[in-house]
């Protein structure tokens, strides 16, 4: 597998004192660098066979769409409150530095729908937490919850829901 810490940026004390941002945008901007990533990610998810791939806004957007695109499955995203249009069902969790809702679009996930979900960084685990809620609320199974990047120190990998986890890169 490649090398992928070299295109993680870190900012320190962003977006708060005492935090040190893990920065997927060098990665992103590299295309070919991109594409191994999806690659690797694609080929993790396609072993648990998914209906339906969530990302959590926003980066899970960027992971999630072209690894559902990829294996030819659905695509939805969960989005900050008050983002998506419709009948939706909420969440409302605690980050590491504050609490915040995120949403799914309600008759997206059909009952005992296969679910994967995706996103960048894996830190002290709510967001996830919350998505997977959500998809049980609608009837479906979390299958697999793969991130591209674990925050070891932070060890989130706890507070979820018993589902197969991994990820490509451990700091």
């Amino acid at each position: 597998m490649m090398n992928y810490e070299k295109y993680i940026g870190v900012i320190e004390n962003f977006p708060k004192e005492g935090i040190s941002f893990k920065d997927v945008s060098p990665l992103l901007s590299d295309g070919e660098v991109l594409h191994q990533a999806i690659d690797d990610m694609s080929a993790i998810i396609n072993e648990w066979h998914p209906d339906l791939i969530i990302g959590p806004e926003a980066r899970g957007f960027v992971f999630g769409a072209p690894i559902a695109y990829k294996l030819k499955v659905g695509f939805a995203m969960a989005r900050k409150k008050g983002k998506l249009p419709g009948d939706v069902i909420s969440k409302t969790y605690t980050l590491e530095y504050n609490s915040t809702t995120i949403e799914l679009k309600k008759g997206l996930i059909k009952p005992g729908a296969k679910v994967v979900l995706v996103d960048d960084l894996l830190a002290t685990g709510g967001t996830l937490r919350a998505v997977q809620e959500l998809v049980e609320d609608c009837g479906g199974k979390v299958v697999g919850i793969l991130t591209f990047i674990e925050l070891n120190e932070l060890s989130g990998y706890r507070v979820l829901k018993e589902a197969p986890y991994r990820s490509i890169l451990r700091l």
